[in-house]
């Protein structure tokens, strides 16, 4: 049996619109991700600061056009779906990046520049004082709430279970016992996060 080819545009249109609303969820996971590489603070800052009232003031136009315009009340409910994924994508980004700061910016920067920052670490001499081989990942903090992250090269392991290792390593002069978290990168790369 041959099967004809359906010329219901109904049909096509909202398999179109499935389609876009996936290219849209999938261009705001970008938009957002691309934001959160920032330094937290900046990445903070634009989530505030701009992409929050664009998205709020495009949402509240809508509403308002949709409730006033009868014409394109389909297209504006269209667009208006087409926020609500950049909210759905917005918010959880907003608060995994104020929460755990160095998520999404170090899985992202390992992605890209890893090689880089393994030749700048390794490039370093040994130190003799039994501390590991390390770089400044990343810090920030306001308010009191100042943390620093290394890279830290770890050719033992020992950093694999915290809970053992950390007793007996130093990192530019602060002690292991202060660390909050401990994240593998790769086999003997690790981000080691301290608040203050």
């Amino acid at each position: 049996m041959v099967s004809q080819p359906t010329d219901d545009p109904k049909q096509a249109t909202r398999s179109n619109s499935g389609t876009l609303y996936l290219y849209t969820a999938l261009a705001a996971l970008v938009l957002f991700v691309a934001i959160d590489t920032c330094q937290r603070e900046i990445a903070i800052s634009l989530h505030i600061l701009v992409v929050g009232p664009l998205l709020l003031l495009s949402t509240i136009f809508l509403v308002i056009y949709a409730a006033v315009s009868r014409k394109n009340r389909r297209r504006c409910l269209r667009q208006l779906a087409t926020l609500a994924i950049f909210w759905a994508v917005l918010t959880p980004s907003f608060f995994l990046n104020y929460t755990y700061p160095i998520g999404i910016r170090s899985a992202a920067r390992w992605l890209i520049w890893s090689h880089n920052y393994k030749a700048e670490v390794l490039a370093r001499p040994e130190p003799t004082n039994g501390e590991l081989r390390n770089i400044k990942w990343d810090e920030g903090g306001m308010f009191a709430q100042d943390w620093s992250a290394f890279l830290v090269f770890d050719p033992t392991d020992s950093l694999a279970d915290p809970a053992r290792g950390l007793l007996s390593c130093k990192l530019n002069g602060i002690s292991c016992s202060e660390v909050e978290l401990v994240r593998r990168m790769d086999s003997h790369w690790y981000i080691v996060f301290f608040p203050y």
